[in-house]
């Protein structure tokens, strides 16, 4: 009866709420008021004359979120149990049992656990299905059930998971977790200093800084700063990571709002740590928002060569704002803009296409670097230098959005015995074999192309089409599936890249990843490479 309500009485719901965002802008405070009004004596009438017993919590609820989804992704509601997960992320750390873990709809799966934190240290690795914790079945727990593994330090929890279809048991004991911005850092060669900042929390300009310090006390002339899969967080800890790089008192972002008080410009605040080092960034499809911010910044600055893949593209920015009850509105109050004035923002959320999908950007404008370089806005930050192995596409995003990359990294992992990270190596016969695995899975996803021949398909125009037309359509969409598979050779490089990462996670986790990238990753060794030749570095930013 749930589906019923939410489907068939929400819509008025959702309707008036969105009537109230909309009004807002347009009118003035009669208007938001009887809006408000309306809606007040709808929500009333209904939970007290519907035929079935409501939840007004869950009314409520839905109805908020539905009206926000016209809005962007990142203007969300936090109920109380959001609001203290927002300041756990920011803070970097918690109480728990030290695992990534993902929520569906009948089970939690243990995405990563952390090394030597309690989910580690009972035995729990990735790809594991959560089915039970304590007494409750997860199947049958409605809210958040990776909320019910926190807890204060030293308690117990027991957990009933599914392995490789076998069920096991296990008791973690929880205990502080913390949660590193710069989870590793190295030296890759006697003169170029490697650092991983993973996270923008109010941890990252401490301990980047740290790091920094201790390379150059190691003999490190030159830096190489990693931002790929880095999904942002804190402002303010951006321009204070960009800071060790750039003077005091130097432009980092604007951020420009339809409020005037979010109107405002950010500059350095601080001496910085070394303004001469030479400097790499890295960067990825992943790398978004506070990561944009430092690269773009010292792109347009001309302090840094960035390399990689075009980033993710978010220029917007994002504040809490209290309601009542312990809630809060996380509500995006502005666009924010490089040093050279452009706004990295891809993606359109104000002007959707006929399926109401928010439309990429393709209209780039042209600015200039302090050197007077050309840079654009509108599509995240363009590297100086592409490469290709840290490109993406939509295969590749297909694959790992559907976890299909992830459950054959499993496989893998209950498959091979590696003792060392030096005997690792995805051979020929691992990618065919991960062919194999994609072609026997129901792994599927939908190109640009099907949509736009389905649509066509499904017009009124169809009445029209012959039988001839109807079958050639039908063998056309089916080759385009025999060349999706074809298309796992074409992209091999980028697919083979996230296998590896993904596979040696479960052998040796994160920071063995890390200590493989110094010798193995593309990216790095042509960032090594560029900081070891003077006049080329200088070529790229002059």
């Amino acid at each position: 009866m749930k589906k019923l309500i939410s489907k068939k009485i929400l819509i008025p719901v959702t309707a008036v709420v969105i009537l109230i965002t909309a009004s807002s802008f347009k009118g003035g405070f009669f208007e938001i008021a009887k809006q408000i009004e309306i809606f007040t004596t709808l929500f009333k009438e209904l939970n007290m004359n519907y035929v079935d017993e409501t939840n007004p919590a869950e009314l409520m609820d839905t109805a908020i979120k539905n009206m926000l989804d016209d809005l962007d992704p990142y203007t969300k509601f936090l109920n109380e149990q959001d609001v203290e997960a927002y300041k756990i992320n920011n803070a970097g750390e918690y109480s728990g049992v030290g695992a990534l873990v993902r929520s569906y709809k009948n089970k939690l799966l243990v995405i990563e656990p952390y090394k030597d934190y309690p989910a580690d240290k009972a035995g729990l690795r990735a790809g594991d299905e959560i089915i039970k914790i304590g007494d409750i079945t997860i199947a049958d727990f409605k809210d958040s059930a990776s909320d019910l593994l926190k807890g204060a330090n030293n308690t117990s929890v027991d957990i009933t998971y599914r392995r490789q279809g076998e069920i096991k048991t296990t008791t973690l004991t929880r205990e502080a977790v913390e949660i590193d911005a710069v989870p590793y850092y190295h030296m890759v060669d006697d003169k170029t200093g490697y650092i991983v900042l993973a996270k923008f929390n109010q941890k990252a300009s401490g301990q980047t800084k740290a790091a920094l310090i201790d390379l150059k006390g190691k003999g490190a002339e030159r830096i190489v700063l990693d931002l790929r899969g880095n999904p942002g967080g804190l402002l303010s800890e951006a321009i204070n990571v960009t800071n060790l790089f750039v003077p005091k008192g130097e432009l980092i972002v604007t951020t420009k709002s339809k409020v005037k008080k979010f109107n405002r410009e950010y500059k350095t605040k601080n001496q910085p740590l070394d303004v001469d080092i030479p400097l790499v960034v890295l960067v990825n499809g992943r790398s978004a928002s506070a990561s944009e911010i430092v690269s773009g910044s010292l792109q347009d600055l001309d302090r840094a060569v960035i390399m990689g893949a075009r980033s993710f593209g978010k220029g917007l920015v994002q504040r809490p704002l209290k309601l009542t009850y312990g809630t809060q509105l996380k509500v995006t109050i502005s666009r924010y803009y490089t040093p050279s004035g452009r706004c990295i923002q891809s993606l359109d959320y104000w002007n959707r296409d006929e399926l109401g999908k928010a439309v990429r950007n393709t209209n780039f404008s042209d600015f200039t670097t302090r050197n007077g370089r050309k840079v654009q806005d509108g599509g995240g930050v363009l590297p100086d230098i592409e490469v290709n192995a840290v490109r993406t596409n939509t295969l590749t995003n297909a694959l790992l959005r559907n976890n299909v990359i992830f459950d054959f990294a499993t496989d893998f992992r209950y498959k091979k015995d590696i003792e060392k990270i030096d005997d690792f190596q995805f051979s020929e016969e691992d990618f065919n074999a991960f062919k194999t695995f994609v072609a026997q899975s129901d792994f599927t996803f939908e190109t640009q192309t099907e949509k736009a021949l389905k649509k066509a398909m499904q017009s009124k125009d169809k009445e029209i089409f012959n039988v001839g037309v109807h079958e050639n359509y039908k063998a056309f969409l089916a080759e385009i599936n025999k060349s999706k598979i074809a298309a796992l050779d074409t992209y091999q490089e980028e697919i083979r890249k996230n296998l590896e990462d993904e596979i040696i996670k479960r052998y040796f986790y994160k920071e063995g990843l890390y200590d493989y990238y110094l010798t193995h990753d593309d990216a790095i060794l042509a960032a090594t490479t560029l900081l070891s030749d003077d006049a080329s570095y200088s070529d790229i930013l002059d």
